[in-house]
Order: C-alpha cells, then sequence, then structure tokens
C-alpha cells in the first residue's frame, strides 16, 4: 500500500474522527428553527459537498432567507462545542501517524468542512501538528467527487498526485480521490456502513480501522 508513496492525504470527518453522526443532528435542529423537517435523503444530496457549496444548497433548496455566510457562522457556532468536546479520534490513526513522520512521507488534510471547525478539532485532539497542508473544499472550485481538492492538495505538498494515497469514508471522497489519480483506502464508518460494498469496489483498499495497517508497517 504505501510503496511508491511520497504523500498520505486524509478526509477529516469520519475518516480521522468520529464526527458525521453528529452533523444530522445540527441539520434537524437548524432546519426545525424554519419549521422545516429533515427530509431522508438530504445527506445522500450533499454528501461530499464543501462547507460553501452546502450553504448555497440550504439556502436556495430550502429557501433560508440568511445569507450564505450566515449560516456558516451558524454552523460553525451549533458544531464547535461538539467538535471540542464530544468527537473522538478513531482508532489507530496516531500509531499510523507517527509511522508516516518516522518514514518522512508528507501528510495532507483534504475535508468538505470548515477551516474553523477543521483546526478546531485537530488542535483539541493533538493531531495538528502532523500535517504538513491543511486544506479545505472552500478553496478550490468544487467540491468532492470533483478532484479539486486531492489535487490541490497534492500540489501544496509538491508531490505527483501518482505518488499519493488518499484516505476516505464516503463514496463521493473515494471518487475523487481516485479521478485526481491517487491510490484510495475506504475506510469503514458507522455513518455510510449501508454503501460499504460500493465503497470497497471503487476504492484500492479497504480497511475497518487504522489499525488494519500495522501489518504494513511492523
Amino acid at each position: 500500500m504505501l510503496k511508491q508513496i511520497d504523500a498520505v492525504i486524509f478526509d477529516m470527518d469520519g475518516t480521522l474522527i468520529d464526527s458525521m453522526w453528529m452533523w444530522k443532528d445540527i441539520d434537524i435542529e437548524y432546519l426545525g428553527r424554519y419549521g422545516i423537517k429533515l427530509p431522508g435523503d438530504l445527506q445522500k444530496k450533499i454528501e461530499g459537498m464543501s462547507f460553501s457549496e452546502t450553504a448555497v444548497f440550504f439556502k436556495e433548496h430550502f429557501n433560508i432567507p440568511d445569507s450564505v455566510d450566515k449560516i456558516k457562522d451558524d454552523w460553525n457556532q451549533m458544531a464547535w462545542d461538539k467538535y471540542e468536546n464530544e468527537v473522538p479520534v478513531k482508532e489507530g490513526v496516531f500509531d499510523f501517524l507517527r509511522y508516516l513522520r518516522k518514514q518522512k512521507i508528507k501528510t495532507g488534510i483534504a475535508t468538505s468542512n470548515s477551516l474553523e471547525l477543521t483546526e478546531l478539532v485537530l488542535k483539541k485532539r493533538d493531531l495538528f501538528s502532523y500535517f504538513d497542508e491543511i486544506h479545505t473544499s472552500c478553496e478550490v472550485g468544487k467540491g468532492k467527487p470533483a478532484p479539486d481538492i486531492y489535487l490541490f492538495v497534492a500540489k501544496k505538498l509538491a508531490v505527483r498526485q501518482q505518488n499519493c494515497l488518499v484516505f476516505e469514508d464516503v463514496v463521493p471522497g473515494i471518487i475523487a480521490g481516485k479521478s485526481a489519480g491517487m491510490k484510495v483506502c475506504a475506510i469503514y464508518d458507522e455513518f455510510s456502513k449501508a454503501v460499504e460494498e460500493e465503497k470497497k469496489k471503487l476504492s484500492d483498499y479497504y480497511i475497518s480501522s487504522f489499525h488494519d495497517l500495522k501489518q504494513y508497517y511492523e
């Protein structure tokens, strides 16, 4: 898996940290403010979108009167406490990150989340120092499944995309990594267990947790 790999790029939510559950709760609470019931297919529609793209979708689809910036600010405030106190790091993450550092393999974050929440949780969970580049889909043209964010992070890391390994937990993210010409390892997450077979089919590798990677470096 790690042969001829110069950089490993990680999605964050659902990949490094167990946080996908909280966004459904936030969506229910946020839409409830406007008397709107959470549509059953909402997560499928917005999966992979950047934070900004999702705010635009909410504004247009649900006719939210606030500006896109106000919507994002509200979400940041609603998620802040959960990210600070309730979101754990997935098992095996620190061991793998320490190994990558030891091997001088570059590391990056390519997330659809906001930069504010990304930096908050990475610092609170002592992950921040393990990454050479941290970027969000809001910095590029399109969110996942477009390859933009992965190509952007590879460029920032000064590595060729064919020498990058991506870790992702959702289908649009896996497609984004593959479309960028990178190898992709899918990881199990409770939130996306209904599409496990699709994740396995689309990716180059599959792990149930980062502990599974010890066979590659021990």
